[in-house]
């Protein structure tokens, strides 16, 4: 098998979107929101996916993807590692991935650059999955659990009373896990503070004490706000705090885990081996939360993955979608997976619900994969696409 084709379409939603309203997130452009003259929250909404497609000389066609910045890392697979591909076999898949990585070590390493590679890399697992004729977790390591718990991922900052109602509905849906999104940060003070608290109040109330809570500021505060709040945060009994600072603050990450109050989870912003390994040395994260198209696809990810295993870190990969399942389903660290419910186009996390046919539903807060669909499982929705604007 020998690859003859690489194909790059960037996908940009060109209908309605639901209006996000002030504090709908925090994220890090709210600190310096005090001198700019728009709304920060278009920093946050995210419209464009990346389509990559490789096509062998046996009718074999891999499909990966990427969401982050998806012109510019379309730039990158065209001209720097589509080169690189063309006539290789994939299953050379590690020396594949070395050579991506080495050839675009001078400017890539982190950022758009793993980006592109992590598409390339999850369209060749894809491929090895058809060629062999078996799911990508088989190709893993197999099956590690009956089917993957996973946690509502879609709670953000809006009035308390849609706020409880959203939950008790994912509730009665039988999540035993959410998520929810802080709307205020350094800039708003103290009062910003209560509102904050008065989203978790709500959501503990709602929903009681016998299903988890996770929060996440999406880097929107500095360490000094964060340490302030994690006493006030601690009486809500949350399985973790996320992205409580920016991802570069590695230290501010380990000083929080330090105070022992809350569980503090990150990983969603780091791209290599190499920074997972520094956040682990720095004992920083007490959850590990990286995506497969972001960390160098499922040859780095499930390297990440015994990393993590071997200090008694768990893995719950940011975003769900399926190239995140097969990890966690083929690893018993990963003890569940997040899951964005499809909902109108909003933030941009469930776009691939418009791109892609094959992702798993959930059913009383599960998912499965099955074992009969070889690769990831996903197809192109070829006629979805004509909501979109495509650039190829």
């Amino acid at each position: 098998m020998k690859i003859t084709e690489i194909r790059t379409r960037v996908a940009q939603w060109k209908g309605d979107t639901v209006p996000l309203p002030p504090h709908f997130c925090t994220n890090p452009m709210d600190q310096i929101a005090p001198m700019l003259t728009r709304a920060t929250m278009g920093t946050f909404a995210f419209h464009g996916w990346l389509i990559v497609e490789i096509f062998t000389d046996n009718g074999l066609v891999g499909i990966g993807n990427a969401a982050l910045s998806p012109l510019v890392t379309k730039q990158v697979v065209d001209l720097h590692l589509q080169p690189l591909l063309i006539g290789a076999d994939p299953w050379d898949i590690e020396f594949l991935w070395q050579h991506m990585y080495r050839k675009t070590m001078a400017f890539g390493r982190k950022g758009i650059g793993m980006v592109a590679i992590s598409a390339v890399d999850i369209a060749l697992w894809d491929l090895l999955g058809k060629s062999a004729k078996q799911p990508v977790y088989r190709l893993l390591g197999g099956r590690t659990k009956p089917k993957i718990p996973v946690y509502a991922s879609r709670l953000y900052s809006t009035p308390l009373d849609e706020l409880a109602a959203e939950a008790l509905k994912y509730k009665k849906e039988g999540y035993q896990a959410m998520k929810m999104r802080f709307g205020w940060g350094p800039v708003d003070g103290a009062e910003g503070m209560q509102k904050n608290l008065a989203l978790l109040h709500t959501l503990r109330e709602t929903l009681g004490e016998g299903i988890d809570i996770m929060a996440d500021a999406y880097m929107g505060w500095n360490l000094d706000y964060a340490k302030r709040m994690l006493p006030l945060l601690e009486p809500f009994h949350l399985r973790w705090l996320e992205e409580a600072v920016i991802p570069d603050d590695i230290h501010g990450y380990a000083e929080l885990k330090r105070f022992g109050r809350v569980p503090i989870a990150g990983g969603e912003h780091e791209f290599t081996l190499y920074g997972f390994r520094e956040l682990i040395e720095a004992r920083a994260v007490d959850y590990i939360q990286f995506d497969t198209n972001r960390v160098g696809g499922l040859t780095q990810a499930r390297k990440i993955a015994a990393l993590a295993e071997a200090h008694s870190i768990p893995v719950i990969p940011h975003a769900g979608q399926m190239h995140n399942y097969h990890i966690v389903m083929a690893s018993l660290n990963s003890p569940m997976a997040e899951y964005f419910p499809p909902v109108d186009v909003e933030v941009g996390n469930e776009l691939f619900w418009y791109i892609f046919k094959g992702e798993p539903v959930a059913k009383d807060g599960y998912i499965n994969l099955s074992e009969d669909v070889p690769g990831l499982g996903l197809t192109v929705d070829e006629k979805a696409l004509k909501k979109f604007k495509v650039t190829e």
